[in-house]
């Protein structure tokens, strides 16, 4: 589970296509819940991360910070400074470690601090604590990530634009949740990397 540069970028464009291809459906989980714009906003950001990849930067903190600076810069919402904020903590890890474990749990501690979420507040953090341990214990598969994202639909969101809803947000799965959801299947189809 040792992340390099070719993998990290292939793992990306993955997720990009996810997101591509599901633009709509995130934006219409964020309907209901909040600004109708996470499926477009993670569109456009990632469509910017992958033109600044194709000039492939010549090592893995250097590439993670490509990934986190474009997401920051281009992504609206609180989207863009949790993600960017997590691909950030991963270039500070990766100039010490290229275990993905560690780098994942570095990034979820980053976003954790940045939005100021823990697990049970129907946010990304629910998926993303759910599925490190299996990435870890070697576990991980399609369905566990989509029972990590089910497990957000009958949570009352404490964090976000969500927590102002109340009960009325149970029934709705959380969109950061979904996109992240897309990510970790993203990783789990990159060769080489679980």
């Amino acid at each position: 589970m040792t992340l390099t540069v070719n993998n990290l970028i292939i793992w990306m464009a993955k997720f990009a296509d996810k997101i591509a291809v599901n633009k709509q459906f995130l934006s219409d989980l964020d309907t209901p819940i909040g600004d109708s714009d996470h499926g477009f906003n993670m569109d456009r950001g990632m469509q910017a991360v992958m033109a600044k990849l194709k000039t492939e930067p010549a090592s893995l903190p250097e590439t993670f910070k490509v990934i986190a600076m474009t997401l920051i810069s281009t992504v609206g919402g609180a989207s863009g400074p949790l993600y960017g904020t997590a691909f950030l903590e991963m270039a500070k890890k990766s100039s010490t470690t290229t275990d993905l474990v560690d780098l994942l749990t570095a990034a979820l501690n980053g976003i954790e601090k940045r939005g100021g979420a823990e697990p049970g507040d129907k946010t990304m953090v629910d998926v993303w604590q759910a599925v490190i341990p299996e990435i870890k214990a070697h576990t991980l598969t399609e369905n566990k990530i989509a029972s990590a994202v089910e497990a957000t639909k009958d949570l009352v969101a404490k964090k976000g634009r969500a927590s102002y809803l109340g009960e009325r947000v149970k029934g709705h799965v959380d969109p950061g949740a979904q996109s992240s959801a897309y990510l970790f299947t993203a990783l789990l189809e990159t060769e080489g990397l679980l």
